[in-house]
């Protein structure tokens, strides 16, 4: 090859090579994560289209998620009123098996939460709860109902059901096992759930766990966004049967969302300060039970 030719390809690959390398330092803009709702087991976005800025713990914005409204919680009314026929009537021995099988599939998931910031512990004790109370769905009825004596040639006896759609205001800390806290109790005596919450990362993550959990659609779906926006309007639905304040720490919003859940005889529940890494009990099981008595009479 001539000299004046070889020392033009050198250039030329010489500058490509710079190019090459020019590309593959370049800065790239971060494609963030947009959180989407949880509604009838499907993630729609907003009716609205808002979204608002997620930050991590740091401050930095690490994703955007939808900001629920009044048409949302409308929605996910609906979608739990269709579901909880079908979920109500499944035998508790079916329903532990449904969340066993969440418990299962977030142990697959630990990576993904603690890269969320959730501590490791924290991730193990919500799936330990899970697993707990998969256990009490086929033994709850022996513990809170019974057969009652009576005076009379009869057979009396008190059975445990569910309520019907309950709708929950989540706590913000701690967030993995504070929604796993208030999620599962009222799934497992077969309550639909719709979950108010102010922490989309964390929420929408356990979503896509739900999704993937033989759960079906509709028995849980998950509004992130502001509670004081969203709550007024499920306290006051006539086809919401119970509100768990939980989350709730402003005393105001709090008192108003009891008086408009009385209007439509609503179960409430409002505990103070609570332990979540402690023994939960029965009750917040038993909030959202309805206890049906039976009267036979023997010998027919």
């Amino acid at each position: 090859m001539p000299a004046k030719k070889k020392e033009s390809a050198d250039s030329v690959a010489s500058a490509t090579r710079v190019t090459a390398g020019a590309v593959a330092t370049a800065p790239r803009l971060a494609v963030r994560k947009t959180y989407k709702l949880f509604i009838g087991g499907a993630f729609p976005r907003s009716e609205s289209g808002r979204t608002y800025v997620v930050a991590d713990s740091k401050g930095q914005f690490v994703a955007n998620a939808a900001q629920a409204s009044r048409k949302d919680a409308r929605d996910a009314v609906l979608a739990a009123r269709a579901a909880f026929g079908k979920w109500s009537g499944a035998t508790a021995y079916n329903k532990g098996q449904v969340i066993y099988r969440i418990a299962e599939m977030l142990e697959g998931r630990r990576d993904e939460f603690t890269s969320l910031e959730v501590p490791a512990s924290e991730v193990d004790e919500a799936i330990d709860r899970l697993v707990w109370y998969a256990g009490w769905t086929d033994k709850l009825a022996q513990v809170v109902g019974g057969a009652n004596p009576v005076a009379g040639p009869f057979f009396n006896i008190s059975s445990p059901e569910p309520s019907g759609v309950v709708a929950v205001v989540a706590p913000s800390q701690p967030t993995l096992l504070g929604l796993v806290s208030v999620i599962a109790p009222a799934m497992a005596t077969g309550n639909t759930v719709i979950v108010i919450t102010d922490a989309p990362r964390v929420a929408i993550t356990l979503a896509e766990v739900l999704a993937t959990s033989d759960v079906p659609g509709g028995v849980v779906n998950i509004l992130t966004g502001s509670a004081a926006e969203v709550a007024p309007w499920l306290a006051s639905h006539s086809d919401v049967n119970g509100l768990d304040l939980t989350g709730v720490t402003d005393a105001k919003l709090a008192l108003e969302l009891e008086q408009a859940a009385a209007e439509t005889l609503k179960r409430v529940r409002r505990p103070a300060a609570v332990d979540w890494s402690a023994d939960p009990g029965l009750a917040p099981m038993t909030a959202y039970l309805e206890t049906k008595t039976v009267w036979h009479p023997k010998g027919m």
